[in-house]
């Protein structure tokens, strides 16, 4: 995930980033002290700490919680400024009084995922055992236990019932998760550009960004905390890819073509002679300040795992939403080649078979992948009546706000 807006352009990919936050700020909760979370590949942690943030009020009956899931390079600073770089949250487009996701009328929750690195527990924190960063050591995760880890924070608030799960890409198969794996916890689903499972391209496209960073010699096995470097060269290079999925060609087209940078003539040399490359660059250097290496390798991998009809159906995706009482919707975009339509047709053909409620939308838009994080005017006014319909229904009324 990432923004697909502007930003200054650079000719070269920074490579002695600062350290990333060791503590952010906001909320952080420690979970797993009594029981510890048992894990998909059979190993347990606890306890571990999940970082969160709010915005909006919990009403008096606490029915009007939306947990956003966010993608993979996401974290919980959705609608507020990043503690890291500054920049506006990712969804401040989405999430505010007034705005499709309005903290006029819900009370928003975002966690970061476990596995993550701003502030749950991840590669990069201690592991408690040894008074070092988890490292390679820590245990590989899947999404379902990102979810399982988030059902326990909603339980620590005291929320029996989330109004809605919604959330784009990674965040999509979060919410596919929630729905299928604890459908009598969730009022609602939105399921944004994501699928039921991560396609060969995809998996490919994430071994090439894994590979880029175990070929950077300062990945150290893993190990680069110990010797004092980070892998920025690598990690640039795998943002850089993924970046290019993350958009259009006529995006591309559209916000570039082939102008050059700063120049006049190309220099018959390997400097960033065209803006596009610029471009790429600058979203390399800008990602290795507020992310981790090895929390890149541990949540591509999660995704990669991430099958529901083989986790939730017993191989037919329509057995994980059997009988579920959840009402769902479903976006895509036309332009999206990371998660094209068809994947999200093959989620509502699904949610038909086991007569759930679904509605689905398909967006028309040339922005390709990122067009939820962007001003789509048509995705915010069906994101906006899937929530208020919803809303109805579950009797959330609206806010008197002075």
């Amino acid at each position: 995930m990432s923004s697909a807006t502007g930003g200054t352009v650079r000719t070269g990919v920074t490579t002695s980033a600062a350290p990333l936050t060791a503590n952010p700020p906001g909320q952080r909760t420690v979970l797993g002290r009594d029981a510890p979370l048992r894990l998909a590949s059979g190993a347990t942690i606890g306890p571990f700490n999940v970082a969160w943030q709010t915005y909006g009020t919990l009403d008096a009956t606490r029915s009007n919680a939306i947990l956003v899931c966010h993608a993979l390079t996401g974290d919980q600073f959705a609608a507020e400024p990043h503690p890291v770089t500054g920049r506006p949250g990712w969804w401040d487009l989405a999430i505010g009084p007034g705005r499709p996701i309005d903290t006029d009328r819900y009370f928003v929750i975002c966690a970061n995922v476990l596995g993550g690195c701003m502030g749950t527990t991840g590669p990069r924190e201690i592991d408690p055992a040894i008074g070092e960063p988890y490292g390679l050591t820590f245990p590989v995760i899947t999404i379902g236990d990102m979810v399982a880890a988030q059902k326990l924070l909603i339980d620590a608030l005291g929320i029996e019932r989330l109004f809605c799960v919604l959330g784009g890409s990674m965040g999509a198969m979060q919410v596919l998760e929630w729905a299928a794996r604890y459908p009598e916890r969730v009022f609602a689903a939105c399921a944004i550009a994501g699928a039921a499972r991560h396609s060969a391209q995809n998996i490919a496209f994430h071994e090439v960004g894994r590979q880029a960073i175990m070929a950077d010699p300062d990945w150290c096995a893993g190990e680069y905390f110990r010797h004092g470097k980070r892998p920025a060269r690598g990690l640039a290079v795998a943002r850089m890819a993924a970046h290019i999925t993350y958009l259009s060609d006529r995006a591309l087209h559209r916000k570039f073509g082939r102008s050059l940078q700063d120049r006049q003539a190309v220099t018959f040399g390997f400097d960033a002679d065209f803006q596009v490359e610029s471009y790429l660059r600058h979203q390399g250097s800008t990602f290795v300040e507020r992310f981790d290496a090895n929390s890149y390798l541990y949540i591509t991998r999660a995704m990669d795992y991430f099958d529901l009809a083989q986790d939730r159906g017993d191989g037919v995706l329509a057995n994980a939403f059997k009988a579920s009482p959840v009402r769902f919707c479903v976006v895509s975009f036309t332009s999206d080649w990371l998660f094209p339509t068809v994947e999200s047709r093959t989620i509502v053909h699904a949610l038909n078979a086991a007569a759930a409620a679904v509605s689905f939308v398909e967006i028309e838009t040339d922005a390709g992948h990122d067009a939820f994080l962007l001003d789509e005017p048509e995705f915010f006014r069906v994101l906006s009546g899937f929530l208020g319909g919803a809303a109805e229904l579950a009797g959330i009324a609206r806010r008197t706000v002075a």
